[in-house]
């Protein structure tokens, strides 16, 4: 126990808020609340020591520097499950057109002219349009990554970097071997990076083959880390899976042993009953994307009907080109009402549910533990909201 005679205990900093919403295990929300950061057992910075009343912190920590945010609501960094940053180049580009159309009549041809030099500009304003909106941390699904990742560690965000295949010969991978060194580039110039991490990123299992998809998740296996995937993203999409395979793309992939912990599927539109029990017995991951599912005209996930089978649901903006943002706040907003509203139920995924999906079940997604919550010994990565402002009064709930 902490005596108050104790003389305290140095940290590099001290965060103090009148609201804390902390995300950890009890969701404890602090009333004049603080953050006390500095090193964890293992010596690295940054990373959080305490959280608790602000004068309980005070007397017990001395903090090289203190910051003291005020009329303010702190939280976790935002985490966004799926998004290709560097589209921030196509935002508004193709507007109003479907899924398929719109990939393979307008975005594809473009993309198959980038430069890496282009990508890394696309990312740098993505990262900064995910800093302003509240975002520390996302995964992304792209080409050219090396370029991503360097505008990600110039900007001071987490990433999670995958190196988006197609079936080949594709314009940037003329064969797999190709892909899979790209990819073994990728994870080596980024292995041990404290912000930067690698991860396995098909595109779809309409447009890769079955046994390229099983090969890229031997990789993720070897490289012990997650395998992304876009599935059952429309009806169209689900259209096409059975057209090539007989088989639905959930069905697919379980078929050749894909779905497991480690897959984390984006959008999830088009499933069944039964395919949401599937995933939830198998552990995979839902990215939910809601805004680019009703801009593309995709339909609505469902999400509740997910969570109450026990599937872990995140959440993601897409790319800007199908948003047009990557505004997580929004995609909180956007997920909630829509639950609401479809299922003609107040009571669906509630405030609560919606930041969880942004937050704790993104980190869990990214299987990144450290992130989510502001909790001792996980890092100090933490927002705050300005509660001055008349939108934000009164305070009745955080």
């Amino acid at each position: 126990m902490f005596s108050a005679s104790a003389a305290p205990v140095p940290c590099e900093l001290l965060v103090r808020a009148d609201v804390v919403l902390t995300q950890d295990g009890e969701r404890r929300v602090l009333a004049d609340g603080a953050v006390a950061v500095g090193r964890d057992e293992s010596g690295r910075s940054g990373h959080i020591l305490a959280v608790d009343d602000a004068a309980v912190l005070a007397a017990r920590w001395s903090p090289a520097e203190t910051l003291d945010l005020g009329e303010s609501l702190l939280l976790p960094g935002l985490i966004n499950g799926h998004t290709h940053a560097s589209m921030t180049l196509f935002r508004g580009f193709a507007d109003d057109l479907p899924l398929m159309e719109w990939l393979g009549g307008h975005i594809w041809p473009v993309e198959s002219e980038l430069s890496e030099e282009l990508v890394e500009i696309g990312a740098l304003a993505a990262c900064a349009e995910m800093i302003r909106t509240g975002t520390t941390c996302f995964t992304d699904m792209y080409m050219h990554e090396l370029a991503v990742g360097c505008a990600v560690d110039a900007s001071g965000m987490r990433a999670v970097l995958g190196e988006g295949f197609f079936a080949f010969p594709s314009p940037l991978f003329p064969t797999a071997e190709d892909a899979w060194a790209c990819m073994r580039e990728l994870r080596a110039h980024y292995d041990g990076h404290p912000r930067l991490r690698t991860a396995i990123a098909a595109h779809a299992v309409y447009s890769t083959a079955p046994e390229d998809l099983v090969a890229s998740h031997v990789l993720a296996v070897e490289f012990d880390t997650f395998w992304q995937i876009h599935c059952a993203e429309s009806p169209a999409e689900t259209a096409r899976c059975l057209e090539l395979y007989g088989k639905r793309p959930v069905a697919l992939l379980e078929e050749y042993g894909l779905l497991t912990d480690r897959a984390l599927l984006a959008h999830c539109v088009d499933l069944t009953d039964a395919e949401i029990e599937l995933l939830a017995r198998r552990g995979a991951h839902v990215a939910h994307c809601p805004e680019s599912n009703l801009k593309l005209g995709s339909g609505v996930a469902r999400v509740q009907d997910m969570l109450d089978a026990g599937v872990n649901v995140c959440l993601g903006t897409d790319g800007a080109a199908s948003n047009n943002d990557l505004n997580l706040f929004g995609e909180m907003r956007q997920a909630a009402l829509l639950q609401k509203g479809v299922r003609r139920d107040p009571t669906a995924l509630p405030a609560r549910g919606a930041l969880d999906m942004a937050t704790r079940s993104g980190a869990a997604a990214l299987h990144w533990p450290e992130l989510g919550r502001l909790e001792p010994g996980r890092a100090a990565d933490m927002i705050a909201l300005d509660l001055s402002g008349p939108n934000c009064m009164p305070h009745y709930s955080p």
